[in-house]
């Protein structure tokens, strides 16, 4: 088999434009966790399934792990800020952020296209990242422009 480039691969993956998440949990003691994921995706809509990936290196992974539920936040185009704020590896910084507890205590940030309130249905092994399915227990959306992401920028279409 041939040798991928990683770099190339990864450029490659990101002419695929996605819409931008930020997923929401708490860690053991009942902080706050959020990271931006442009890997969401729906499964079932018998039971409601989704699906993220989340990579094994994130400090945030125990938390995700041992919390088993979740919110998926889709941002809407003008959350640019939100989006970065919980870039990166780190398990996110709510300080100056806007958000209410679900029952579960999750964080919920307002102002979302759509907000799905999970619980960790199934987890899979998927290389350097970890699959986790969630059932949709709740969900909401508005009409509003989503943030879109492609080859390393936001990107804008209207959707009508």
């Amino acid at each position: 088999m041939a040798s991928i480039d990683i770099t190339e691969f990864r450029n490659a993956l990101g002419s695929f434009p996605t819409g931008v998440t930020v997923i929401t949990t708490t860690d053991s003691e009942g902080n706050p966790i959020a990271m931006t994921a442009s890997s969401f995706n729906s499964v079932s809509l018998d039971p409601p399934l989704i699906l993220w990936s989340i990579g094994y290196e994130r400090s945030s992974l125990p938390a995700f792990r041992e919390t088993g539920k979740f919110v998926v936040h889709v941002l809407a185009e003008d959350q640019i800020d939100i989006s970065n704020k919980f870039a990166g590896s780190g398990a996110g910084d709510f300080s100056e952020v806007e958000y209410d507890n679900n029952d579960h205590g999750i964080p919920m940030l307002p102002g979302c296209v759509s907000r799905f309130e999970c619980v960790t249905r199934h987890e899979y092994e998927g290389g350097d990242h970890l699959i986790i399915v969630g059932e949709v227990e709740r969900f909401v959306t508005e009409d509003k422009q989503p943030l879109l992401f492609c080859r390393g920028k936001y990107a804008e279409i209207k959707i009508d």
